[in-house]
């Protein structure tokens, strides 16, 4: 397995080449965009949308976030693997595929509940135009955005511990939590962004993909849950 320590940065590759790999990675997670509309249309049209939201209600919730750490896991693992590009990519439309099961009862609620499909177009709008000021933003600053790390690494670590509680004990997180991981999901995208030329190799154009995929839809399900809050 070639891992991504063993290659070199693509900071160091000549400018031509660090151009083709931004492009690739942005190409990778349109790829990953139009994976997950497949797969969220497949199951509205087959019923499985719904028997996701019926299954997973209720307590049932912790067991998708079980399953959901589980196939992350297995995505990183294969999205590291340089030397394997056919298990890259099964870890990148896995990550699609994860993500559409995650959207799945939230989706549900919008459509077939709400009946409020603008809702989630505006959502879609809100963070793409957010998606590309952050990443504007990271690449052209001077500034060493590496300090993000670890408030992104702790703010995420304390979301899942508050997520498990409100499972656990009933009570509801509220607007305040949803525009606080809308926060965090930005300052990852600008940590994530900048940290791809400077530590993954010119080959890793998958890997970094997921990454960024990774938080551009944790902050398209918060915006549509900010969204749905005022509906």
């Amino acid at each position: 397995m070639t891992s991504l320590q063993t290659h070199t940065p693509a900071v160091h590759l000549p400018e031509e080449d660090r151009a083709a790999f931004v492009m690739r990675v942005y190409q990778h997670v349109l790829a990953a965009i139009g994976a997950f509309v497949a797969i969220e249309a497949l199951f509205f049209m087959t019923g499985v949308a719904e028997g996701i939201y019926n299954f997973f209600s209720g307590g049932k919730w912790l067991l998708m976030m079980g399953l959901f750490m589980g196939g992350q896991w297995f995505v990183s693992n294969a999205v590291s693997d340089l030397g394997n590009p056919s298990r890259q990519y099964a870890g990148l439309f896995g990550s699609s595929a994860l993500y559409a099961v995650i959207f799945a009862p939230i989706l549900h609620i919008v459509y077939r509940v709400q009946d409020s499909g603008s809702t989630v177009q505006a959502a879609a709008v809100i963070t793409a135009i957010g998606f590309a000021i952050l990443s504007f933003v990271a690449f052209t600053t001077r500034k060493d955005l590496s300090f993000l790390r670890p408030l992104v690494m702790w703010g995420f670590g304390g979301a899942m511990l508050l997520i498990v509680g409100a499972v656990i004990f009933g009570f509801n997180l509220g607007v305040w939590f949803s525009v606080g991981m809308i926060v965090l999901a930005g300052a990852a995208i600008l940590f994530q962004t900048q940290s791809i030329i400077r530590t993954y190799p010119g080959d890793a154009y998958v890997a970094a993909a997921v990454t960024l995929f990774g938080s551009l839809m944790t902050m398209f399900y918060y915006v549509l849950r900010l969204l749905m809050s005022r509906d």
